[in-house]
């Protein structure tokens, strides 16, 4: 069984029933806050693409999609999506969306190698949002700036579900501080990456982490971020590495850190090939998505993803992710869930 945190006299503050009610409250509300924040336009996803266009997101390059044959299509492969950090990105330039303005998406996706625990799960469910930017755009400011928009759209709720559910106290701080990997490293140098995040996240209560994906001074990644998506390669105005981050709180229920939301100004041409390059990855310049993007067809953009299962897990003070979605665990694990007070659906 993978690692499992069982909480010292955790019982669930909402019953089954008033939690399927409060998941509704907080996706509904949140999604809107967060389109208004933003100035998004909802858009239609889909669950799969073809194989070898490069539209599919490689996440760390080691996980394996779920694929299957398309009968009508002559046995060629779909993929179930990892997420949708480059169709996203497609589809400002199909829709033509203008520098300021975006799209958000219902993002569901398979992750069979996700090792499961409180926090992961097979079954993957986020908001995933792209907007346009300007060349003027890309900088830590703007991407700082961004991410505050998030975080008081997330506090927005906290206090809507507080309000709704009186037993349920708030422990967000008002304010979200901001990181880069490789002064989180200098401060914590013997500890591990987890470790690092857990201690910053305990210190301030809500945190972005900036340039993941680039090597730090001690020759490793602060975590794994593909080189088609993201731009943790470009030096930003202040010196610093990467235009990226990732969200994430101090969970007091089960005492550690919770990353919310992974984000960042997408790669420009340049971007693309120079992070190609370091990974060795050359040979993907020649994908769909790669050609499209060096033929100058698609905007400047920066988008993200935002966990809706992980959202509603801390909103309403649950302590493991099966408690919010319908998904396959191990049975010693649901046993030991149900042993622990975390009935899972």
């Amino acid at each position: 069984m993978s690692q499992l945190i069982k909480p010292k006299g955790y019982k669930a503050a909402l019953g089954k029933r008033q939690t399927e009610l409060g998941i509704k409250l907080i996706k509904e509300f949140f999604q809107q806050n967060l389109a208004t924040e933003l100035r998004l336009s909802r858009v239609t996803a889909p669950l799969f693409v073809l194989k070898g266009l490069g539209i599919n997101d490689d996440l760390n390059g080691v996980e394996r999609p779920v694929s299957f044959p398309i009968k009508d299509l002559g046995e060629a492969q779909a993929e179930v999506v990892h997420s949708l950090a480059k169709w996203k990105r497609l589809t400002l330039a199909d829709y033509d969306i203008q520098p300021g303005y975006g799209i958000y998406t219902d993002m569901n996706a398979i992750r069979a190698d996700e090792e499961l625990d409180n926090l992961h799960s097979l079954y993957v469910d986020q908001w995933d949002w792209e907007a346009v930017i300007t060349e003027d755009d890309r900088t830590r400011h703007y991407l700082e700036t961004v991410v505050r928009r998030i975080y008081a759209a997330i506090l927005r709720t906290e206090f809507l579900a507080c309000e709704t559910y009186p037993q349920l106290k708030p422990f967000l701080p008002q304010s979200i501080h901001f990181i880069h990997a490789q002064d989180l490293l200098d401060m914590y140098p013997t500890m591990t990456a987890k470790e690092r995040e857990d201690e910053v996240c305990k210190k301030y209560g809500a945190v972005f982490i900036e340039g993941i994906g680039c090597r730090l001074s001690n020759g490793e990644k602060h975590d794994g971020r593909a080189a088609d998506y993201d731009d943790w390669s470009t030096i930003a105005e202040d010196g610093k590495v990467g235009l990226n981050g990732d969200i994430l709180i101090w969970y007091p229920i089960l005492g550690r850190s919770i990353e919310l939301s992974s984000m960042g100004i997408r790669v420009d041409k340049a971007a693309l090939l120079r992070q190609l390059a370091i990974e060795k990855q050359e040979e993907r310049e020649h994908l769909f998505f790669h050609q499209q993007l060096l033929s100058d067809k698609l905007p400047l953009s920066i988008g993200g993803g935002i966990g809706q299962s992980r959202l509603c897990m801390i909103m309403l003070h649950k302590a493991h992710i099966g408690e919010i979605q319908a998904s396959i665990w191990p049975e010693d694990m649901r046993r030991a869930c149900d042993e622990a007070g975390m009935t899972l659906i």
